[in-house]
């Protein structure tokens, strides 16, 4: 359908199809809509069935805006904050995936610095969403202990935060050992495997 070019993530193509409807492709990884909207179905799913209520989401790594629209569909009336560094990739979920369609807080900006100066303040969320790939890597700085803190900080007590790390072969080594990282910072650590994808469901 289209195909552009980001200084973010480099070519981004648009693709239309009867098995998976409309989704943003960056090289052969799927980054919005089609199995990555399954992913967070999956995901948002089991958490709306263990009756979560969230007034607060932030989204971080908001793409063209699948668990945006998934969030809105499960939790009607909750405010949702999302980030990408990207514009790019959110003008193309204006225009092809209906994020505009949403009431979603738009922001663009560098995760990090958004959290470190979001920590500053007492703003806390039910749920925080994070799914920072550039491509098919998963930028060190969103691994780091200070980022990991300062995303704790930004909870509710009983609020959940959920990591997107991919699982495939040559992923799995480093999306266990970041899990395992994680579990020294949160009290519980809950492992689910949507797809070929491992979702790090993290509480207080």
């Amino acid at each position: 359908m289209e195909e552009v070019t980001s200084p973010v993530n480099g070519k981004i193509t648009v693709h239309k199809s009867l098995a998976w409807g409309t989704y943003l492709s960056v090289g052969n990884l799927t980054q919005s809509g089609g199995v990555v909207r399954d992913i967070w179905k999956s995901t948002l799913t089991k958490l709306k069935k263990e009756n979560s209520d969230v007034k607060d989401c932030l989204i971080l790594g908001i793409g063209g805006g699948s668990n945006a629209q998934l969030v809105r569909k499960f939790w009607q009336y909750s405010r949702i904050t999302g980030i990408d560094f990207d514009q790019v990739i959110v003008d193309l979920g204006k225009k092809y995936l209906g994020l505009d369609d949403i009431n979603v807080k738009l922001i663009v900006s560098d995760a990090y610095e958004f959290v470190e100066n979001e920590a500053k303040f007492d703003h806390k969320y039910d749920l925080i969403l994070i799914d920072l790939y550039v491509g098919s890597e998963y930028p060190f700085v969103f691994e780091s202990d200070e980022f990991i803190k300062h995303i704790k900080s930004l909870l509710h007590e009983q609020g959940r935060v959920i990591f997107n790390r991919l699982y495939s072969d040559e992923k799995r080594s480093s999306a266990s050992k970041f899990g395992q990282k994680l579990e020294k910072t949160f009290s519980k650590v809950e492992y689910f495997y949507p797809q070929a994808n491992l979702m790090l469901i993290c509480s207080y």
